[in-house]
């Protein structure tokens, strides 16, 4: 019995069809990377301190109402508080002298009644400044991002499991549709929570059409084609959005038009319909054998060779009445349990750190656009290497080395004394690395381990865990001050956890693609220690 790569191999691997599907689907990651590294940039919190009105004060007592406090071992002119304006205009008005005829320091201080300014040496504004995100209201800050990924979480969830029932194409194209009309139209908003629904919203369409775009293509494509595409093609598309951010963030400097102009690029992409087809691996598993033919004839077309007369001979398709599996499954079928639990704890740890990294760039220098633009370059050679690696090697002793890596990277962060900052910069450099080459793996990884008829609802699920962590990650950073290293050991503690337990994950390397559950069976019975052992 035939399976679809075998009744499709006359098509090649490298035609004119892969090359347009190839190229288009890497595109359209473009505005994927420009969206969530902007988060980085519309988020900062511009320094800033209390809004003094215009009252008559001498400007000895102007100089000094804003009071003094350590922070982190240095003295800062406080951001949340001021002394008593009342009692400063009465001192001032009596020709009193601060720090001579007056103790500044016994006054009495008051919150930012009057509102606060906003340093605009770095940021025009950001929607801290737009809504005064800080002092008693600071908590939204760090949770702006996380509404963020809260939909990135909700998308994964249900466009994952859509695409299985209606199809890769109308899930990616509705929701990239709604990544970029909401995050137009939250640019307009009124308030922070009007804000915030409109970001969750954006959200949804985040992470939704990157692993509509990424199943369509490992679908689509076939043997060193495909995995160009889901380890460097992909990957390439969605750094080159994020390497663009910085450099629009530097120009603009202001949130609504760096907002602006990485979301309406995306418009363009609509236009894609037309020339990106429906993945006909997912049609035939449906039952859909006519409308797959359409596609591959019109593919063998485009790359000038002739199509059998009878394509699907010998091939055994679904039936249309024919169960269709569901994320219940991913647990409660037997092949797939053991492996389910073991992906969701890679997923959530490896993206965690990853996105928590990327979050962290802009606070690494002073220059958080050149520190977050070096934080995204790393990323380029982990994409090359891991497309050397997934050639050549098989996939789990690869995933285990480049976790080991990240995490013991973030450990020995905490070895580097205070007098060598670059040191410690460089480790972090090198963790992201680690945690990118392995997230970049996991992809294709996870997509080889499940077959067609969930595939897509798989890596949807899979990709849900690490929307929790990078919900978390907002606020695991900001700990940083007190416990400065809390990040740093516990993504290092859980990447030693995962390296472990790849070990009991499948072999998928030189293997076909899985069709249905029972293509499984080989695979997930093996003896995955003694083949870790021996490469195999």
């Amino acid at each position: 019995m035939k399976d679809f790569e075998e009744v499709t191999a006359f098509l090649g691997d490298w035609g004119c069809f892969q090359k347009v599907v190839l190229f288009l689907l890497l595109s359209s990651t473009i505005p994927n990377g420009l969206g969530f590294v902007s988060v980085v940039f519309i988020s900062a919190v511009p320094k800033h301190q209390c809004k003094i009105p215009e009252v008559n004060l001498t400007q000895n007592w102007l100089s000094v109402i804003i009071p003094v406090k350590v922070v982190n071992g240095k003295q800062e002119l406080s951001s949340c508080s001021r002394y008593n304006l009342d009692v400063i205009r009465n001192l001032s008005a009596e020709g009193l002298l601060p720090g001579i005829d007056v103790n500044v320091t016994d006054l009495e201080e008051e919150s930012c009644l009057d509102g606060w300014i906003y340093s605009k040496e770095i940021y025009q504004s950001t929607i801290v400044s737009e809504f005064d995100l800080v002092c008693d209201d600071e908590w939204k800050q760090p949770l702006s991002p996380t509404v963020y990924f809260l939909g990135v979480l909700m998308g994964s969830f249900f466009a994952g499991q859509l695409a299985d029932r209606y199809g890769r194409k109308p899930v990616f194209f509705t929701t990239m549709a709604v990544q970029t009309v909401f995050t137009v139209v939250l640019i307009f908003s009124p308030s922070w929570i009007v804000f915030a629904i409109m970001f969750f919203i954006s959200g949804m369409g985040q992470m939704a059409n990157y692993v509509a775009a990424f199943v369509l293509g490992t679908e689509i494509l076939s043997g060193k084609i495909r995995i160009l595409f889901s380890t460097l093609g992909v990957a390439l598309g969605y750094t080159i959005g994020s390497l663009l951010v910085p450099l629009i963030a530097y120009f603009l400097r202001d949130w609504k038009k760096v907002f602006l102009a990485t979301s309406l690029p995306a418009l363009i992409y609509i236009l894609l319909w037309w020339f990106i087809p429906e993945s006909p691996r997912w049609l035939v598993s449906q039952g859909r054998l006519e409308e797959a033919e359409a596609i591959i004839r019109k593919a063998a077309k485009m790359n000038k060779v002739e199509a059998p007369e009878d394509i699907f001979a010998g091939y055994n398709a679904k039936s249309k009445g024919e169960a269709q599996p569901n994320a219940l499954d991913l647990i409660l079928n037997k092949k797939m349990r053991p492996i389910t639990p073991i992906l969701c704890l890679l997923w959530f740890t490896v993206l965690t750190a990853y996105y928590g990294l990327t979050l962290n760039s802009g606070n690494l220098t002073a220059d958080p656009y050149l520190s977050t633009f070096i934080s995204v370059a790393v990323e380029l050679p982990a994409y090359v290497c891991v497309w050397l690696v997934t050639q050549k090697l098989p996939r789990r002793p690869s995933l285990i080395c480049m976790i080991l890596l990240g995490g013991l990277s973030l450990f020995f962060t905490q070895l580097v004394p205070e007098t060598l900052p670059e040191l410690a910069i460089a480790l972090e450099m090198l963790g992201k690395y680690g945690f990118t080459s392995g997230a970049t793996l996991l992809f294709p990884y996870t997509a080889e381990i499940y077959p067609t008829v969930i595939r897509s609802t798989a890596a949807g699920t899979c990709s849900i865990f690490p929307r929790i962590g990078t919900c978390i990650a907002p606020f695991l950073f900001q700990t940083r001050p007190n416990l400065k290293y809390l990040p740093h050991v516990l993504l290092g503690t859980l990447s030693l956890v995962c390296a472990f337990i790849t070990v009991f994950l499948p072999e998928t390397f030189g293997k076909p693609l899985p069709e249905t559950i029972e293509d499984m069976s080989e695979r997930t019975s093996s003896k995955p220690v003694r083949n870790f052992i021996f490469l195999q």
